[in-house]
């Protein structure tokens, strides 16, 4: 029997988790935190990915055949490399997700418009990752972006109810909207982002929807799922959460609640380098 491995650089990928769970209580759920090395936001291609696959190796072999990375970085940067050069090079059938996918093949229908801004670390903005896949669905869809290097730090710090926090948030959506005064649909790309969302909401017009990635990337692995019963058929039903970090526990511990909306218990582990 196997699990479901969760993946992010950090805490961000909790409100991804927090949604799978909500969504599939019943199976068994194992997060793993690269804090220790976080934020990957500004690191190259070449080192995220890496990064990203040590930790994928560790979620593999810790008996999670599929892996979803809840991390727009490495989805951005690793995930295409990981099922294109590495998964095939294994003979045991594991897969690996991303957060952009599910999410990009769903922005057509928050938009009216059709035009779209999206919000994210420098790392995903430059990398163009989402207008590229934007464009694959919706080719019709004018893509406007901006990246918020700051945002993760407010939030990890936990000023997300101070003045300076929506001065920072304001600014950087006024940003977007003067690239293009016809959005009407936001995507936070970025899984830290959906704790800013009062600060957010009070910056953008009242016609202009916001889109956090949790919920979709939910309803698209119950779909995968459905698709898949080899997969489906062999995870554990135990109801079981597992949290681990590559930093200090305690200090994971003190912060992911805020993100997972509940209590977190982790525990620390040594992340081997096998590239």
């Amino acid at each position: 029997m196997s699990k479901i491995g969760v993946f992010d650089s950090g805490y961000g990928g909790l409100t991804v988790l927090k949604s799978l769970v909500k969504a599939l209580p019943e199976l068994h759920f194992v997060y793993l935190g690269d804090n220790a090395r976080a934020p990957y936001g500004d690191r190259s291609f070449d080192t995220v990915y890496h990064y990203t696959l040590d930790c994928v190796n560790w979620l593999f072999d810790h008996d999670c055949d599929l892996v979803i990375l809840a991390c727009n970085t490495a989805s951005a940067k690793a995930l295409r490399q990981i099922q294109q050069v590495d998964l095939p090079l294994r003979n045991d059938n594991k897969r690996v997700l991303g957060v952009l996918r599910p999410t990009t093949e769903s922005v057509g229908q928050f938009t009216q418009s059709k035009h779209v801004g999206i919000l994210g670390t420098t790392g995903t903005i430059k990398s163009d990752s989402y207008k590229i896949e934007i464009a694959k669905f919706f080719p019709d869809i004018q893509v406007s972006q901006e990246a918020c290097p700051i945002w993760v730090h407010l939030v990890e710090n936990d000023l997300l109810n101070v003045e300076g926090t929506d001065f920072f948030v304001n600014d950087h959506i006024q940003r977007l909207l003067e690239k293009d005064n016809q959005i009407d649909a936001i995507l936070l790309a970025c899984t830290h982002y959906p704790l800013l969302l009062d600060s957010i909401q009070k910056a953008v017009p009242q016609n202009v929807r916001i889109i956090s990635q949790g919920d979709l990337v939910a309803e698209k692995l119950v779909d995968y799922l459905k698709r898949h019963p080899e997969f489906a058929n062999n995870i554990l039903k135990d109801g079981q959460r597992e949290f681990f970090t590559t930093d200090q526990f305690n200090d994971f511990d003190a912060k992911a609640g805020k993100f997972y909306g509940q209590s977190v218990f982790a525990k620390r582990v040594e992340i081997p380098q096998k590239n």
